[in-house]
């Protein structure tokens, strides 16, 4: 595991963008792609880090960690639902099949929790009881456990370039999924939650809640695509300190970039604006919270990648037959 001086003396070439010799070249929040010949798609996933809808750093070994814990829950999760995965050519990418992205983010939360403008915690704390389609009583207290897991979608982005908020109701109603499809893949999520809780309960953690896409194959199955059960799509906490913390009214302990949500929004900033400039300190200790959660959950060491990525990259795209 790299030490905090290895990953501070990192911090000015982290992997901000993938350059490599293919047109075309798309590039999301935390992932850059190309489409491949045969219906096939790079996947590179980079060292952005993103919150608030806004990318705020790049910290180093994050790309790596995202794109093989994915890889990972990929595997565990394949007995329930189908996934894009097809290879893992280089620590940072992955090649996938091509599919139709569904518009919709399907969000499972187990407990009220978050500081985001969509997150659960932060419409209760502003007096919201009526939130997503449930009604939730008064009294609740940050971090309470939910009586059973509830979906909460959001649009993708949305016209305000922000996730906007949604009903499970308002899925079908505002013609965004078919009824019989969001059946399927509300029921798939919960599926996937539980067995998510599960594992991670395990390795010693709770999985809070988690950000799950899916998509249309071009054989017309619904699919498993973008990430996992990762620090980014989802929260963690260590669950034997949890019940301690929350009696005390202090955050839990956790292993995923809400202490950075959580860091920013004490200096006031929830996304609106240009984000604060604040200690680099803060992505050394992100960045080996990613790693720690990578072991922690897959029990497997973890081996750093070597920097700078591009040409390591372009390398092992050689290698596997995806560059000439």
């Amino acid at each position: 595991m790299p030490t905090d001086q290895e990953i501070n003396l990192l911090l000015p070439i982290s992997f901000e963008a993938s350059d490599l010799p293919l047109p075309g070249r798309c590039m999301g929040k935390v992932r850059d792609w190309y489409d491949l010949p045969q219906g096939q798609r790079l996947l590179v996933t980079t060292d952005r880090l993103s919150a608030f809808d806004r990318n705020l750093a790049v910290v180093p070994f994050k790309g790596q960690v995202l794109n093989q814990l994915s890889a990972w829950w990929f595997k565990k999760t394949a007995d329930v639902i189908p996934n894009h995965i097809l290879s893992i050519p280089d620590p940072n990418a992955a090649i996938v099949m091509r599919v139709k992205p569904f518009p919709v983010e399907v969000i499972v939360r187990g407990y009220i929790t978050g500081v985001t403008e969509t997150a659960l915690w932060r419409r209760y704390e502003l007096g919201e009881r009526h939130i997503y389609g449930y009604t939730f009583p008064s009294g609740l207290m940050k971090n309470q456990q939910l009586p059973q897991p509830i979906i909460t979608p959001t649009t993708k982005g949305g016209v305000t370039g922000h996730d906007e908020r949604l009903t499970c109701a308002e899925v079908v109603e505002k013609g965004y999924l078919d009824s019989s499809s969001w059946d399927l893949i509300q029921a798939t999520a919960l599926a996937i939650f539980k067995r998510g809780q599960q594992v991670a309960l395990s390795a010693g953690m709770i999985l809070v809640d988690t950000k799950y896409e899916f998509g249309l194959s071009s054989d017309g199955d619904i699919v498993l695509i973008d990430e996992v059960h990762t620090p980014d799509s989802s929260r963690f906490w260590k669950a034997n300190t949890y019940v301690k913390h929350f009696t005390a009214g202090e955050e839990p302990e956790n292993f995923d970039k809400e202490f950075i949500r959580l860091h920013y929004a004490g200096l006031g900033y929830r996304g609106e604006g240009d984000p604060p400039v604040v200690d680099p300190a803060l992505w050394v200790q992100a960045s080996l919270r990613y790693i720690q959660i990578y072991k922690l959950l897959t029990g497997e060491v973890f081996y750093p990648a070597e920097y700078p990525v591009n040409p390591r990259l372009i390398r092992n795209l050689k290698h596997n037959g995806v560059l000439s």
